[in-house]
């Protein structure tokens, strides 16, 4: 199975906070015959590393801490993410959990007070509605 993976689970240092949480798991996806395919969207979206950290807002915006919109770069990092996994023939995604990008089903409230509530970020929204099942980090063995 071609599987689509946040990068920041796979050691790349682009999240907000310029770090990674990699999962040594991941090598039993590999092991077991999975093509994994790196994305981060907000990245694909043009934010930098590091960025501000933001949250989906319940208006459907994403705004940082500050204020800032950054709604668009959300949107078009989650459209060439869906790209990409149409282009890779991805049948799954596992992505960072609780992210206004990748997290699905509890994403952070948008208040910066670390409150979850349920919801989906922006890119796993637009990829679930584009049938593309969607794994969190802690469903990892979902997928072996």
């Amino acid at each position: 199975m071609t599987i689509l993976v946040s990068r920041c689970l796979l050691g790349e240092p682009c999240r907000y906070d310029g770090q990674s949480r990699p999962l040594a798991e991941l090598e039993a996806l590999r092991q077991a015959g999975h093509t994994l395919v790196p994305v981060c969207p907000e990245v694909l979206g043009g934010l930098p590393v590091p960025r501000a950290p933001a949250e989906l807002q319940p208006d459907g915006r994403v705004r940082c801490a500050d204020g800032q919109d950054v709604t668009e770069a959300y949107r078009l990092g989650a459209e060439r993410a869906l790209e990409l996994a149409r282009k890779a023939g991805c049948q799954a995604a596992l992505l960072k959990e609780n992210s206004p990008s990748c997290g699905f089903g509890r994403i952070y409230s948008g208040d910066f007070s670390k409150t979850l509530i349920s919801g989906s970020g922006v890119a796993a929204r637009l990829l679930a509605e584009h049938g593309i099942p969607i794994y969190g980090e802690s469903r990892l063995d979902c997928l072996l």
